[in-house]
Parts: C-alpha cells; sequence; structure tokens
C-alpha cells in the first residue's frame, strides 16, 4: 500500500502538517510532532484504524483516497513457485531447516 496522505490533504487545500494536526486536534485525535512529521513525509509502518478514521473525516475522503493498492509489489510465495517447477518436471531438493533461522551442524 502506498501512504498519499500529503496529496490528498494538498487536494483539500491543506499545505501544512502542523495546519492538519491542529484540524485532527480539533476532532479528538492528538498527534505529536514526531509522529505527524512521520505521517506527513513518510510511509508509516502501521497506523490505527480509529485514527484513519478520523484523518478521513477530517479531509473528507475515503480509506481509497488515503491508501493507494500496489498489487505489483506483492510477491508469490515460495510454496507456489516449487509447485509450479515441479509441474514442469524440475528436480526440487528438500532440505531441513530449523524455525528460527540459524544453520544447522554440519553433517
Amino acid at each position: 500500500m502506498k501512504w498519499n496522505l500529503r496529496l490528498a490533504a494538498a487536494q483539500r487545500g491543506i499545505w501544512k502538517a502542523s495546519e492538519l494536526q491542529r484540524m485532527l486536534a480539533e476532532r479528538g485525535l492528538s498527534i505529536s510532532a514526531g509522529k505527524m512529521s512521520g505521517l506527513w513525509s513518510g510511509q508509516p509502518a502501521s497506523i490505527k484504524l480509529d485514527d484513519l478514521d478520523v484523518i478521513c473525516a477530517v479531509l473528507g475522503c475515503g480509506v481509497a483516497d488515503v491508501l493507494i493498492p500496489e498489487p505489483d509489489k506483492v510477491t508469490r510465495p515460495v510454496v507456489e513457485q516449487a509447485t509450479q517447477q515441479a509441474a514442469v518436471g524440475a528436480t526440487i531438493v528438500v532440505a531441513p531447516r530449523r524455525r528460527d533461522g540459524r544453520s544447522l551442524p554440519p553433517a
């Protein structure tokens, strides 16, 4: 997903993060300056759905205006690729692996 807050705000005439921060506070969502900076200029790792609700209400937009899907960035699971290779006739070698990511002792 692509975070599109800055463009969504600009389309509604909001040009400064501090202005949006003030508007959010008026609706009961107090955001620190550091978090607001990350939301305004970055790609947040996570956002609460309640916060997203308030942001959309303040901007008068839908979630689709703030979050843009990027399906091209989704990779196929390794299991599917192995199944496809097996169907073509390639030999698949299965090697045991530890679940914690560490290597196994030498054989």
